[in-house]
Formats: structure tokens, C-alpha cells, sequence
């Protein structure tokens, strides 16, 4: 749930049983304020009418009045102090429905007898009243309810602008722009401490890169030299005739790890180029054309182990791919297919204009997709690759905006290249 929603959830939460509660409140106040003026012109109406008794029945007359609103009659019973307001329900003439009525009801002496006073004023103007002040109230609750939700959402959608504007920058970040990225400072005071030090941690880990990036540079071309030395050297002394065995076998060992070391040493620089976006693609290729000059270059490779071929181009793969690069991804998937191949096994390749797939059957089992591009991880205890082969594909992949998938079907190893 997103920050402004929940936000909202609960204003909502709140706002709800407040404006609930001053409805009612409001509701009884104004129920109150009208009853007791109903109650005013009903002691005041009293009044009146004890008047008139006390004239009217002065030379000792008595007197009785009954009307559907007034009830005057004489009574044996004793008199009450105050008169008794209470709220009750009566038929309305000709319609036969109830409706309510204020009723004041009261016991006086008037010139030495007691009469019975009922009063009663009907409340069916003052229901009608409440109803519409009801719809009202809820109408107008509505209103500033939904009034301050719209305000809420477009005043904390402008506040919390400047964390989104963050945010994006973040997502959107790569180590090689790093140094353009900048976080304005906003005149909320979280939001600029934030940018601060997220500037703070941009400058450093750039700093960091490209320090990691200069020494990986350095180290891979000034290992260069003396690794190609050290390897003409080898070779020199393995054309000396006077070598013993034992000491000819400890030299082409010794040439073997520095012709792997050299090899490890060039993936390293390859993989910081490509890193360092130093191959950059101008124009389309065709992945199809690059895999037949590889299986032509593999030719006799392919015949010692007596792999079948199965090719299948459909339609062109076109990427926007350097072809350094292009060369590197062919020749890792197609070197990795015939490496770990057995005698007698087969390659297919399949290319169409979605996507570009080589399977091959293989000794080994089905790769862990948790350790699949990782860098050196081998496959195995005999293998002798520097493993940096997948990890080479997968990082030109990345970086060229390309797909890779892995799956392992029917003994074979199916490796499929997508455009995004």
C-alpha cells in the first residue's frame, strides 16, 4: 500500500466517528434548542388560559373545554407545583396517523378548584424540520469530508514530491553516472537531511568505484607483460634438450597455470570494460552470421568429439551490439556447448527474429540457478576455466539491454538470448 493511501485510510478512520459524533451532538443540540422553545409557548399558552379560568369562573361557574390541542376540566385530585412537558404520540384528524405531539400536562387551583391542564403542540412541522436538517448536516458532512480528503491527497502528494523525485534517482541509478546525480535540497527539514546524505553516499561509493575501476585496469595491463614473459621463458627452457623428465613435467604444468593466469587476467579486463560501457554499440548485427564464423572456427574441435550440428535460422536475430562483445557472447555459449560435451553428443541452434537459443547435451547435470552466472564458479573438480565464461555473457547481456534464460530439459542444457 502506497504511503499516501494509507495516509488517507486512516484520516478516514479518524474523520468518520468525529464527524459522526458532532452530528449528533449538533443533532441533540438543535433538538434541545427547539423543544424548549416549544416548551416556552406551552407554559406561556398556560398562563393564558389560567387567566381567562380565573375570569371565567370567578361567580363560581365551573368550566370545561376538550379539543383535540386543549384539555380543560375540573378534577379531584391535589395540585402539582410544576407542570409536566413530555414528549407523546396522537391521531391527526381525518388521516388516522400518528403523530407526535409536546404536551404539557398540569394540576392548578383556580378560585378553590382544582383543574387539569393539558396542552398539547404538534411536532410534525418540527420532524419534518429535523429531517431536512439531518440531510443536511449529512450533505454538508459529505461535502467537507470528501473536500478534506481531496485537499489531504493534494497537500501531502506536493510534500511528498521532493522524497519521489528521490526515489525515482535512486531506481534509475548506475554506477557509471553516479557523479552527474545530484539530490536538491527541499525546504522540508527531513527531506533535505535525507538528500544530504544521500549525496554524501553517491560522492563515496563513485569515489569507491572508480578507485576499484583504476586499480582493475591498472593491475590487468601491467599483469600483461610479465605474464607473457614469464610464458616465452617456459616455452624457452621446454626446447632444452638436457631437461629431465620429471623437470619437464613440473615446466608445462608451470606454463599451464600461467596460460590460465593469462586467461583470467584478460576475462578481468574484458568484464571491466564492459563494465565501464568501453564497447559501445552503434549498429545492428546478426547473431546468426557470428555463430557461423564461430562453429567455421570450432570445425575441427566439433570433428575430434564427433558433435552433431543442428541448425536451425528461421529469421535473423538483429541486436544493437558491439562486435567485440558480440564475439564474446558467441564464442563463451558456443565454446561452453562443445567444451562440456560428451563424444558423440549434439549441439542445436535455433534463431528466429524473438530469440536466440543453443542447447547441448552434456556429462554434467543441471546448473544451480544460484551459482549459474556467478564469477568463478566451475564446473567441476577436473574442469581447468578460469570461470568467468557465463559471468562474461551474462554482464554483456545486462549491458546491452538483452535477456538470458536457463533451463534444463531432456538431458540437454538450453541457453536462450531475448530482446527486452
Amino acid at each position: 500500500m502506497k504511503l499516501l493511501t494509507k495516509t488517507t485510510v486512516y484520516f478516514l478512520i479518524a474523520m468518520i466517528p468525529l464527524l459522526a459524533a458532532s452530528g449528533f451532538l449538533l443533532f441533540n443540540q438543535f433538538t434541545k434548542a427547539i423543544n424548549y422553545r416549544v416548551d416556552k409557548e406551552l407554559i406561556y399558552e398556560e398562563i393564558q388560559w389560567l387567566q381567562y379560568l380565573e375570569a371565567t369562573t370567578g361567580n363560581g361557574s365551573n368550566f370545561i373545554l376538550r379539543s383535540p390541542d386543549l384539555l380543560i376540566y375540573p378534577v379531584n385530585e391535589a395540585s402539582e407545583n410544576y407542570p409536566q412537558i413530555i414528549d407523546v404520540y396522537g391521531t391527526k384528524a381525518k388521516e388516522n396517523i400518528q403523530i407526535p405531539y409536546r404536551q404539557l400536562s398540569h394540576v392548578v387551583p383556580v378560585n378553590g378548584n382544582m383543574y387539569q391542564i393539558v396542552i398539547r403542540k404538534s411536532q410534525e412541522q418540527k420532524a419534518a424540520l429535523l429531517t431536512n436538517i439531518t440531510w443536511v448536516m449529512i450533505f454538508v458532512f459529505a461535502g467537507l469530508l470528501f473536500a478534506a480528503m481531496i485537499f489531504n491527497w493534494f497537500i501531502s502528494k506536493k510534500i511528498w514530491q521532493p522524497f519521489k523525485t528521490s526515489l525515482y534517482k535512486i531506481k534509475n541509478i548506475e554506477l557509471q553516472k553516479l557523479k552527474s546525480i545530484h539530490f536538491d535540497v527541499s525546504n522540508i527539514q527531513e527531506f533535505s537531511q535525507l538528500n544530504t546524505s544521500l549525496n554524501s553516499m553517491t560522492n563515496k561509493i563513485h569515489q569507491d568505484y572508480e578507485s576499484i575501476k583504476e586499480f582493475t585496469e591498472n593491475a590487468a595491463h601491467e599483469m600483461q607483460t610479465p605474464l607473457a614473459v614469464a610464458q616465452t621463458k617456459m616455452e624457452l627452457l621446454l626446447q632444452d634438450e638436457n631437461l629431465k623428465e620429471n623437470q619437464t613435467e613440473a615446466i608445462m604444468q608451470a606454463s599451464t597455470a600461467l596460460s590460465r593466469l593469462s586467461k583470467l587476467n584478460q576475462s578481468l579486463l574484458l568484464l571491466a570494460k564492459i563494465e565501464n560501457h568501453q564497447y559501445e554499440a552503434k549498429e545492428d548485427l546478426s547473431l546468426g552470421d557470428v555463430t557461423k564464423k564461430y562453429l567455421n572456427l570450432f570445425e575441427e574441435i566439433i570433428k575430434d568429439k564427433q558433435l552433431k550440428i543442428e541448425l536451425d535460422f528461421t529469421e535473423e536475430f538483429m541486436v544493437k551490439l558491439h562486435p567485440f562483445l558480440a564475439d564474446s557472447l558467441i564464442s563463451n555459449l558456443t565454446g561452453n556447448a562443445i567444451k562440456y560435451n560428451y563424444i558423440g553428443g549434439k549441439i542445436r541452434i535455433k534463431i528466429n527474429n524473438k530469440r536466440f537459443c543453443i542447447s547441448n547435451t552434456s556429462t554434467l547435470k543441471q546448473i544451480d540457478d544460484e551459482q549459474l552466472f556467478k564469477r568463478f564458479k566451475t564446473s567441476g573438480s577436473q574442469d581447468t576455466s578460469n570461470g568467468l565464461g557465463l559471468a562474461i555473457v551474462k554482464k554483456i547481456i545486462d549491458i546491452n539491454d538483452l535477456q538470458i534464460h536457463y533451463k534444463y530439459e531432456s538431458d540437454f542444457h538450453n541457453f536462450c538470448i531475448y530482446k527486452v
